[in-house]
């Protein structure tokens, strides 16, 4: 038995393969997941099982690149996309958590390793634990995660569940008032026919009307003498002509005053022309604005829509192309076959993983983090591992793309990754803690524990009390943020049970990455803040 217990491998395999079991079971809908795994590797290292410090080193990497892959485009658009609000409230359950911990922590006169595993524990983030371990160098972070995970857990879906009813949340004016405000800022795009008969266009081209500045629409198909054609940057327009407009139904209005009356009349296109959806695949024009492509003068072709993750974006000159774009292309039979090659078009190229990006981007993060900042002469300061490597994952899929490295993961290819980290990482730093979790129970008593229950609620009922009283947000909105700043899938799960509506999921990933970045933050800071 001491020769299977001292082959690494084999603990390694085994402690996972546990773990995994262990996480399928539910009980009333709940069930540990893949979080299982720490538990059995507690458990095991009680008993004797050990893992080498590379184990962790490796399944740390892994993670934490793949999070800020994942995580790097959503992080800094949600910046420009939604408001102030969200941002504040995710800030604040962070920061007060961190309150609390440290609180507890001078009044326990607590080892700080623990104190920063309970943070990360009571507030169910994982990658702040990486940076726990990391900052600490002691198994008593993962002590404290593991013995605070569980209510951080169960106590944000009780939360959820529970604080609707309590305030008697109509869900369903909720849902109505999301969707006035939505229709408010992010107007959709719709098409609508007309009928040319202002004198004062005729005969005169799109660009000499400067239609697209004018109106802030696009043609996608015009109509004369009985041919429907897509519109080149040449195309004139004559009095009687029809054409289709896209854009904002304000937008359209005036297109109506600049055009002419719109009209039910149909425009099916002739043989010749097409308009398509075409895939961003191609390495060359990624990163390349609309206007340097020129598709216009050399296909006559018109982007008439842009689908980005979900959303539809206004395509301007100006705008850049990114991997897996995809673009609402009009433009003639012949052309749409050139415009396709330039784009590249190929859905296969979203499925393969490139391994270069991920060991590049692994290695720029390490040199990242062992560069230290001297502060005031006081103390050197520098990201460590954990933080190199998010901030270089964050930047390079932020610019998706340096000379011919395209910084982008498949999603297939990121949960792979990101979930074998995560399994080698929880069953390495589970492994080390049961070794020494009786020590610390024999130590504090049950003081962590009620510790990691107040850690867990204080900053949801603060986080409630600001965001529905003080800044009167969506309440839908609200459940969302809360979940996300707490980085908890099962309460967004919860949320959705009660609303289908998808408006909580829009807020939670809104923040996410923001409380990913914060966890790990502050996780340093109480790690280096003197105690209470």
């Amino acid at each position: 038995m001491d020769t299977i217990i001292s082959l690494s491998h084999f603990a390694l395999f085994l402690i996972i393969s546990l773990g995994l079991i262990v996480g399928k079971a539910s009980i009333k809908g709940f069930s540990l997941d893949i979080s299982a795994v720490i538990f059995i590797a507690m458990l095991m290292g009680h008993f004797g099982f050990s893992l080498p410090k590379e184990y962790q080193q490796i399944g740390l990497l892994l993670f934490i690149f793949t999070i800020g892959i994942q995580a790097g485009p959503g992080f800094f658009r949600s910046f420009k996309q939604y408001g102030r609000q969200l941002f504040i409230i995710a800030a604040i359950i962070v920061i007060s958590g961190a309150a609390v911990t440290w609180i507890c922590s001078g009044l326990l006169n607590m080892d700080k390793a623990l104190a920063v595993g309970l943070f990360n524990g009571a507030m169910t983030s994982t990658p702040g634990l990486a940076a726990a371990v990391e900052v600490s160098k002691s198994p008593m972070a993962s002590i404290g995660y593991g013995i605070a995970y569980p209510f951080g857990v169960v106590g944000v879906v009780l939360f959820v569940s529970i604080a609707p009813k309590v305030l008697r949340i109509n869900f369903r004016k909720s849902e109505e008032d999301f969707d006035k405000g939505l229709k408010k800022n992010y107007p959709e795009f719709i098409a609508a026919n007309f009928r040319v008969e202002n004198p004062n266009i005729d005969g005169k081209s799109l660009t000499d009307l400067s239609f697209r500045s004018v109106t802030q629409c696009v043609i996608s198909r015009i109509s004369h003498a009985g041919i429907t054609t897509t519109p080149s940057r040449d195309t004139i327009l004559h009095t009687g002509d029809i054409i289709r407009a896209l854009g904002t139904a304000q937008d359209l209005e005036k297109v109506k005053l600049f055009v002419g009356p719109q009209t039910q009349e149909a425009l099916p296109l002739d043989k010749g022309h097409d308009v398509q959806w075409v895939l961003v695949t191609n390495k060359d024009v990624i990163n390349k604005p609309l206007q340097k492509l020129n598709l216009g003068a050399n296909y006559d072709a018109t982007v008439v829509r842009i689908r980005r993750s979900g959303i539809e974006i206004r395509p301007m000159n100006y705008t850049m192309l990114r991997f897996g774009d995809r673009l609402l292309v009009a433009t003639s039979r012949d052309s749409m076959r050139q415009v396709v090659k330039l784009m590249g078009n190929d859905d296969k190229r979203l499925s393969e993983t490139d391994f270069l990006p991920i060991t590049l981007g692994i290695v720029i993060g390490i040199l990242v983090g062992m560069i230290e900042i001297p502060i005031f002469g006081l103390f050197n300061l520098s990201l460590g591992i954990t933080g190199g490597v998010l901030a270089s994952a964050l930047i390079l899929s932020g610019l998706g793309k340096t000379g011919p490295i395209i910084w982008s993961m498949s999603s297939n290819a990121n949960q792979l990754f990101r979930e074998l980290g995560l399994l080698i990482f929880l069953a390495t730093v589970g492994s080390e803690a049961g070794a020494h979790i009786a020590d610390a129970f024999v130590t504090y008593g049950t003081g962590p524990i009620i510790a990691g229950v107040a850690i867990t609620l204080l900053p949801l009922i603060i986080a409630l009390i600001a965001g529905n009283y003080l800044l009167k947000m969506n309440f839908l909105t609200l459940m969302g943020v809360i979940t996300g700043g707490m980085t908890s899938t099962p309460g967004l799960a919860a949320i959705n049970t009660q609303s289908d509506s998808g408006i909580a999921q829009v807020a939670y990933a809104a923040v996410y990455p923001l409380a990913l970045v914060l966890m790990i933050i502050f996780s340093n800071v109480l790690f280096y803040l003197p105690q209470l």
